[in-house]
């Protein structure tokens, strides 16, 4: 994450040296007493440590592998035989070093222990940070808490267990919140006390599910200690973070309005990556979700789209009829978020300083639900590295989701509790019903179409409102890793329903017609309609854009091009160059 202490770090390259793999030569020469002998020295170091957060660019894509997401191409991850070891990418210790070559430094009297304490927190919760990172994507690796030379046994040695790498991370997370000294920060770019607190949620929620629905690791007898750590740092942040949901606007646009705010919305967003135009930092959100050949034209399924409630609270597929109902028809009268995630209804941009209606453009989606929930509404903003929002990196939302799925998941949720969570967000999302009791009746579309093996109401509706509430905010693949879901990857890239071939649709109910499905060229085309070929053939061969009924149905994409989940996709393969150099790392299962 860049925030404004850009162009600061030269003294701290120079000190820190690193390494960019595990074999690489790390060295430190300089003198560091012009770091270490004072506070403002350490501030300056500390700052370098940031670089390890994701970028805005970063977390506006994070989610384009995902089980809710249509796109372009269907990922070599996915695909059989197209990934492996040589693919495979994110065995970078060089932050690492720079981390621990701070904490093994920071020791001088020059400067007060408890400001000592302060920065050595800091260090210890990025540490915490990158290996929460390495553990999820490979598993087991080596746990190394110094600034080893160059002739360091360390370096060469195997992996850790997981285990016991974990049981470190939780030590540094418990020592970052107890000392972080820092409690407000009203730019949002900074740790702070809060913060360190909410990433403690966030990792001990993640360690605990994935010790319980990832019994191949026989952790189970684990699971408690990790939810009770996850609901603890929770409560911490509830009581005394002294964040709130935003609600300004109205349930129409107060969750949206948290996306594309210049500048983050303090009450809720606990850690942002900050945009400032008079530093040349910048986000390509618009780009991304707008363009026809720069991103990956990431759309959403109909089969999670259905999973939005009904205003009433109610699920949606519980209408009689929902499976034929149009795109126009579908939308009315659902949780507000979707009218803030996704084109539908009155949305409107601006093109030229003039307003506009904007229903989906079929030039991006290809299922017909596109997001705009990181887009500026200026077209503006469209054509490259331009947007100005801020894109949060932890907000209050989450939190209240971490407290409610680990009190879940130990069967200890009560009726204040779903009324302080998934209540308050459903609330500020405009549903009426369901809101202060735990819910007790299963929803069989859900559980159906994505967690047959869970039948606590609860949970169920947790991870609904996961999915509603977190969505493209970079949750969503490891949610499913650590509900041992990885088959939902394999899920149908559907789009909305559509009746009949040659018939224009209003998308967005203007009187305009805005899009056809077709065989062919139409004889008689409309002026100002996108016509879709969805023929059995094209000229490249099979057309991956079809209709399930032929003539009429959901939209269908890429379904000729087959992705597959195995077991061994939970975890990421050691890269293959850095385990030719250290063969005693060895490989994960399947690859």
């Amino acid at each position: 994450m860049k925030f404004k202490f850009i162009g600061l770090l030269f003294l701290i390259g120079l000190l820190a040296g690193g390494c960019q793999e595990l074999d690489q030569v790390p060295q430190s020469t300089a003198d560091n007493n012009a770091v270490f002998n004072s506070e403002k020295g350490l501030d300056l170091y500390a700052n370098s440590f940031y670089d390890i957060l994701p970028t805005g660019n970063d977390i506006i894509r994070s989610d384009e592998m995902s089980d809710f997401g249509a796109r372009s191409s269907v990922p070599d991850f996915l695909r059989d035989g197209a990934f492996g070891p040589r693919q495979s990418s994110g065995w970078d210790w060089k932050p690492l070093r720079n981390i621990n070559y701070f904490i093994e430094n920071n020791n001088r009297a020059t400067v007060p222990a408890d400001t000592r304490k302060h920065y050595t927190a800091l260090a210890r919760l990025f540490r915490a940070i990158f290996y929460f990172e390495k553990v999820k994507r490979f598993g087991d690796v080596p746990w190394i808490n110094k600034a080893a030379t160059v002739d360091d046994p360390t370096l060469f040695n195997g992996r850790d267990p997981r285990t016991m790498v974990m049981d470190s991370v939780l030590a540094d997370l418990n020592y970052a919140c107890e000392n972080i000294r820092t409690t407000t920060d009203n730019t949002r770019s900074l740790i702070t006390k809060s913060v360190a607190y909410g990433y403690k949620s966030r990792i001990c929620l993640f360690e605990g599910t994935f010790r319980k629905y990832q019994t191949t690791y026989n952790l189970q007898s684990s699971v408690e200690k990790w939810l009770n750590e996850s609901i603890s740092a929770s409560e911490k942040v509830i009581k005394e973070g002294g964040f709130s949901l935003n609600e300004t606007g109205g349930n129409e646009k107060s969750y949206r309005q948290v996306f594309i705010n210049n500048t983050p919305v303090t009450n809720e967003v606990m850690l942002s990556y900050v945009c400032d135009p008079a530093l040349s930092v910048y986000n390509d959100a618009n780009w991304w979700w707008t363009s026809s050949t720069y991103g990956a034209r990431l759309s959403f399924t109909r089969t999670f789209v259905n999973t939005y409630l009904n205003i009433d609270g109610t699920p949606f597929t519980d209408k009689a009829g929902h499976e034929t109902m149009t795109f126009a028809q579908e939308v009315k009268g659902r949780d507000k978020r979707l009218q803030q995630t996704i084109r539908m209804g009155n949305y409107k941009r601006i093109n030229g300083g003039k307003e506009e209606a904007a229903p989906p453009v079929f030039s991006y989606t290809y299922t017909g639900y596109q997001p705009i929930k990181w887009t500026l509404d200026d077209t503006y903003y469209d054509g490259g590295t331009r947007n100005i929002n801020s894109i949060s990196t932890m907000r209050y939302a989450e939190i209240l989701l971490n407290y409610a799925e680990a009190k879940a998941e130990l069967n200890k949720l009560t009726d204040a509790d779903w009324a302080l969570t998934v209540g308050a967000i459903r609330k500020r999302a405009g549903i009426t019903g369901g809101l202060s009791a735990v819910p007790a009746v299963v929803d069989p579309y859900l559980q159906a179409n994505y967690f047959p093996g869970i039948s606590d109401p609860a949970i169920l509706e947790i991870r609904r409102e996961r999915g509603t509430e977190l969505c493209l905010e970079g949750f969503r693949f490891y949610d499913i890793v650590r509900w041992k879901r990885g088959s939902l990857m394999e899920q149908k890239w559907n789009g909305f329903y559509v009746p009949a071939l040659n018939t224009p649709m209003d998308l967005n109910e203007d009187g305009v017609m805005d899009v056809a499905f077709v065989k062919g060229t139409p004889a008689s085309p409309v002026a100002g309609v996108t016509y879709i070929n969805v023929a059995e053939t094209i000229s490249a061969g099979p057309n991956p854009q079809r209709l399930s009924n032929d003539t009429s149905g959901e939209i269908t994409w890429l379904t000729t091009v087959p992705r597959k989940w195995e077991e061994k996709h939970y975890l990421y393969p050691i890269p293959e160059t850095d385990r030719l150099f250290n063969p005693k790392l060895g490989q994960n299962p399947g690859w």
